[in-house]
């Protein structure tokens, strides 16, 4: 298998566009992360003093180069320009980086980028076409728009926790930031979609994304649901519970020597298959729900009798959808892991090297990759004062 080629910086969508990212954390700087890897040049704004508070956010013990590899890995390729945002003079080099930007971000609570001089309309008075985007943990208005934006919280708020877990667990999170990718991506997609309006009318635009608003629609499915079946709640089932508005047999079932993922499917044929005559009597449809359980108790027991593997040779061929569940090193260990070329290697200028996953988006046949790493406090600030700064004042 020949390995695809990274498409080159110059000819990637963004090239050329400036985004200007105040944003900490996770949330903004996501967005970031993909408009750097569409081709953009990020410049990260930050404290001269510890820089983004993400630089010391530690998901594990695990660090490089004096900072966390949850920095590392979402501000890959950006560019860092340091500025005390209480310092006046500092601020004023920060506007008029921005009035030569095209993008501005920010995840300041509602009311700091005010009194910073800095929310959309000062910005729009020094640069009438900017694309302002900026994320809230719960909206600009409300009783909870000054709550802490804090991926968790929006889960627990959000009704989120209790699609999770079996019946008999109480609330249980999605194991991953979801909340603050999805207002990342959210907010990405009205960014680009404001640049396609200035490319054809001029006009810049103000995007709004909210960690609470992007996991409701996260769940847009369920709710829905909910909001047309009466407001009853979802009912999450007791056995191997994998969505809690779905029948028997979706779920993770234990095997032999491991797991085994089922997906939906009508019961009798998969009775069948899998030599189940039990399963093969539950011939009524609206039975897979109202018998979930009992059903999915009969297909535990029966899988726990086989392999892993003996039950995807039976099933696969007859076209049920399944697959086996695996761990990271089996993962990576596999030619259809290792058939993306998922992984990147990128390295900051003093040699520090990570490994991390690429951008997921390919364009005209070829990946985004690139081999730059995140940056240190206020490494680019020097250059893009010569460059953007002093040559707008």
């Amino acid at each position: 298998m020949s390995n695809l080629p990274s498409l080159p910086l110059d000819q990637r969508p963004l090239h050329g566009l400036v985004i200007v990212d105040f944003s900490q954390f996770l949330a903004g700087p996501s967005c970031g992360l993909r408009l750097a890897d569409l081709g953009a040049r990020v410049i990260k704004i930050e404290r001269p003093d510890g820089g983004d508070l993400c630089r010391r956010l530690y998901i594990s013990n695990l660090e490089l180069d004096g900072d966390s590899t949850l920095f590392h890995s979402i501000n890959r390729n950006k560019e860092s320009y340091a500025a005390d945002l209480k310092n006046p003079a500092d601020v004023e080099r920060v506007k008029a980086l921005v009035a030569r930007a095209d993008v501005m971000i920010q995840n300041f609570r509602p009311g700091v980028i005010e009194r910073l001089g800095l929310a959309y309309d000062d910005i729009r008075t020094i640069n009438p076409t900017i694309v302002y985007g900026t994320i809230t943990g719960y909206g600009a208005v409300g009783p909870w728009r000054n709550k802490p934006g804090q991926d968790l919280l929006a889960q627990s708020i959000s009704g989120l926790t209790w699609l999770n877990g079996d019946a008999h667990q109480g609330p249980v999170p999605v194991g991953i930031a979801v909340a603050d990718l999805m207002a990342g991506a959210h907010l990405t997609q009205g960014i680009l979609a404001c640049l396609v309006r200035r490319g054809i009318t001029g006009q810049g635009g103000l995007v709004e994304a909210s960690l609470l608003e992007s996991v409701l629609d996260f769940q847009f499915e369920v709710l829905t649901t909910h909001l047309n079946d009466g407001g009853r709640l979802p009912q999450r089932s007791e056995v191997n519970n994998a969505h809690a508005y779905l029948s028997a047999p979706y779920g993770i079932y234990e095997t032999a020597d491991g797991y085994l993922a089922l997906s939906m499917q009508p019961i009798p044929p998969l009775g069948k298959v899998l030599g189940c005559p039990e399963l093969e009597t539950f011939t009524d449809p609206q039975g897979w729900f109202d018998d979930r359980d009992l059903i999915k108790r009969v297909l535990a027991s029966h899988l726990k009798t086989q392999t892993t593997d003996h039950w995807l040779s039976v099933l696969e061929p007859a076209d049920f959808w399944c697959a086996d569940v695996l761990t990271w090193p089996r993962l990576m260990a596999s030619e259809g892991f290792t058939s993306l070329q998922m992984t990147q290697d990128v390295s900051r200028s003093n040699g520090a090297t990570l490994t991390t996953t690429r951008c997921p988006i390919r364009i005209d046949g070829a990946l985004l990759s690139a081999d730059r790493g995140s940056p240190q406090i206020g490494e680019n600030t020097a250059e893009i004062d010569s460059e953007l700064v002093l040559t707008n004042r």
